[in-house]
């Protein structure tokens, strides 16, 4: 082949790179921007006044992308506010991740083996426009609200000095370049140890068996408890009344409450406080919780005590879990033995709960002060809740090695089409000829 014909293909299959970098970049802020904008649009964010709007479901699309927003406020010399806002729409999240994964993977499936630097142009070319995208979204999530007082001091004293308390947020671009950086790093991570026919450098293949059938366990797991979840929101929608702020809370914050039900199912425990007239919006009984005398542990126990049905959680992770380990075996090779699925899948189902924890916190604060002497009443509050993290993260590892080795037993009988056994090294680590 000539110089020219090679020179020719080279910069056709680079142009296609860039065109299915584009198109996942377009499509995942699309989803992510039209979740987003539905789920804001009934929780009645679409009357807010000076066509705030679409500025606001920047806002939720960059804090969905890993973004960081931050609230301001106040009321000129008057009063000062205190506000911090730390909260992924992982609804909006996982509509954008889900997106963004299946159009990087759609061109690499098929093939066994990748180099290196195919991979690293592919995702360079993904990471590059996605942090461009991000760049803009964020250069519009800005703005300014004012905020009504009542019969507050500061709304008297602002009306004769016509200075009305206001809040507003901004996209901090900086920090969200960077967050969302490893944010498309850790998505593009996952997609090539969850998907079976995604190809590996050859020197990462011989890997291929330990994570790939876990990794993917696990994150079937996650999204089954969002299917879940997604019913059981629809349900309480069409019965309960309040239809559209269940659909609110399910097209922003679905996960935020489904995937800290899996941790609560197997034993795990969450801490925090709600005060002030802020507060979660569903369910009201972890809001009831949480607004103890001070700091409220939240678990199954503390939650039954007000509603019995919370023990479901843990019907469901008794039979989500060995699911899971069952899946998890059926996609491994036959020769692979029930303990190495035990650690593989304890070892997949710790990480994948710390990605829970880390990504599932909440943590908001506001309050307006008067000439810097105290709070206003009713015009402050705070939520917060947060994993109580080594008991969580361990009972996922003993759990996931549990789910695992009876996964590996109940998987015996069951036919493994497409997957051939693979002989095992002997104790010299070679494997037999």
């Amino acid at each position: 082949m000539s110089r020219t014909s090679k020179a020719a293909l080279t910069g056709g299959s680079s142009a296609r790179a860039w065109r299915g970098a584009l198109v996942a970049v377009v499509a995942a802020f699309a989803v992510m921007t039209a979740v987003g904008a539905a789920g804001l649009a009934c929780a009645g964010a679409a009357d807010l006044p000076g066509g705030a709007f679409p500025r606001v479901v920047a806002a939720v699309v960059v804090m969905a992308a890993g973004g960081s927003v931050e609230v301001s406020g106040g009321a000129g010399f008057l009063a000062d506010a205190d506000a911090s806002l730390s909260v992924l729409p992982l609804s909006v999240s996982v509509a954008g991740a889900l997106s963004a994964g299946y159009l990087f993977l759609r061109p690499l499936r098929n093939r066994a083996v990748a180099s290196h630097r195919e991979l690293l142009s592919r995702a360079g070319r993904l990471v590059l426009l996605w942090l461009l995208a991000l760049a803009l979204t964020a250069l519009l999530a800005r703005q300014s609200f004012g905020i009504s007082t009542g019969d507050s001091p500061i709304g008297e004293i602002g009306e004769l000095l016509d200075s009305a308390p206001t809040v507003g947020f901004r996209a901090d671009l900086p920090a969200t370049l960077l967050s969302g950086l490893l944010w498309i790093l850790g998505l593009l991570l996952v997609c090539l140890l969850v998907s079976r026919r995604a190809p590996l450098p050859a020197g990462l293949v011989r890997f291929h068996t330990a994570v790939r059938p876990a990794a993917f366990a696990t994150v079937a797991l996650l999204l089954a408890y969002v299917v879940l979840g997604l019913g059981v929101g629809l349900v309480v929608a069409a019965t309960r009344g309040h239809a559209a702020q269940t659909l609110a809370v399910v097209l922003l914050g679905l996960p935020n409450l489904a995937w800290p039900a899996l941790t609560l199912g197997f034993g795990g425990a969450w801490e925090g406080r709600a005060e002030g007239p802020f507060g979660l919006p569903a369910p009201h009984v972890l809001d009831q919780v949480l607004r103890g005398a001070d700091v409220s542990v939240v678990d199954v126990a503390s939650l039954a005590e007000r509603d019995p049905r919370a023990w479901w959680l843990v019907a469901v992770a008794a039979v989500l879990l060995p699911g899971a380990g069952v899946l998890a075996a059926v996609r491994s090779p036959a020769g692979v033995r029930p303990w190495q699925h035990a650690l593989h899948l304890g070892v997949a189902l710790a990480l994948g709960t710390l990605a829970v924890c880390l990504l599932a916190r909440v943590q908001a604060q506001f309050g307006l002060s008067l000439l810097g002497i105290g709070d206003v009443d009713g015009l402050g509050g705070t939520v917060r809740l947060t994993p109580v993290l080594w008991r969580t993260v361990g009972l996922a590892l003993l759990w996931g090695a549990a789910a695992g080795f009876l996964g590996a037993l109940l998987a015996r009988p069951l036919h493994r089409r497409g997957l051939v056994e693979e002989p095992l090294p002997d104790r010299s680590g070679r494997p037999p000829l």
